[in-house]
């Protein structure tokens, strides 16, 4: 691996980029406005590319810098130069320096891992080479089963956390009742939207009545990290339900122990 200024003429957009969708969370911050940056400041971090055969070099990461750096007319860039042995190593490198980034795309992050995953089928791996655990893996895998109606309405807002509501979605509901699951979905928190998917089974049939269930508060949970946190339960109530927590842990734990 090198760092170098390289010809920006030489430089050829790659399909390993794992950034698709340009415009994906950059509604305030456009091409342009990364331009004005660069000119102001210089191009903080270098673009990644790979050497082709033909001496010109294939865009691994960057491409919004490299992009801007374009409009610029900059005659060069600095760039590191990898030594990547194929286009799913490429896609990796790709990935890692953009997948904790919030303005990359879901879908564009899904059809990476899918990538990654067809190599080596194996989800230990695909976690190993990304540093991205195996739920979160295979959640965006899911988001590929999406119609693709479903899957223009995903932005960057949907994180790890967003898209868990989708993903099961398309987990539990084939292709032909997605599209009606999901309207009976809007306006949901999410953690109803899960609940009500979870209860379905994936019967379309069951969505009305859980979407009635739903409005009359039938799903809304409170969730506590502990009894301090949990302000709607009255202050009366919070010593007593301490002492059965520690008793019924006790309990517990007596059990564990004699199966043991």
């Amino acid at each position: 691996m090198e760092v170098k200024e390289i010809k920006m003429s030489s430089i050829r957009l790659s399909e390993s980029n794992t950034r698709k969708d340009l415009e994906a969370g950059t509604e305030e911050a456009g091409l342009n406005d990364l331009a004005q940056s660069i000119k102001e400041r210089g191009l903080l971090n270098p673009v990644t590319v790979r050497k082709n055969d033909d001496e010109t070099y294939a865009l691994i990461a960057g491409q919004r810098r490299f992009l801007a750096c374009q409009k610029l007319k900059l005659g060069t860039i600095p760039a590191i130069i990898r030594d990547v042995s194929d286009d799913t190593d490429a896609t990796i490198i790709s990935l890692v320096e953009n997948v904790h980034r919030a303005d990359m795309h879901p879908i564009d992050k899904a059809r990476a891992y899918q990538k990654i995953y067809e190599k080596y089928r194996d989800y230990n791996t695909v976690a190993k080479e990304t540093g991205v655990t195996i739920p979160t893996i295979k959640k965006y895998l899911n988001l590929i089963k999406l119609i693709p109606s479903i899957q223009e309405k995903l932005t960057t807002s949907d994180g790890v956390r967003g898209i868990e509501a989708l993903s099961l979605l398309a987990r539990i509901f084939g292709p032909e009742k997605q599209e009606e699951a999901y309207e009976m979905l809007k306006g949901f928190k999410q953690s109803i939207q899960i609940e009500m998917i979870k209860r379905s089974g994936g019967n379309i049939n069951k969505m009305d009545g859980l979407k009635e269930d739903a409005l009359a508060g039938a799903f809304d949970v409170h969730v506590c990290h502990g009894l301090d946190d949990c302000s709607f339960i009255p202050e009366k109530l919070r010593e007593p339900i301490k002492r059965r927590i520690k008793d019924f842990k006790k309990k517990k734990a007596r059990g564990f122990k004699r199966k043991t």
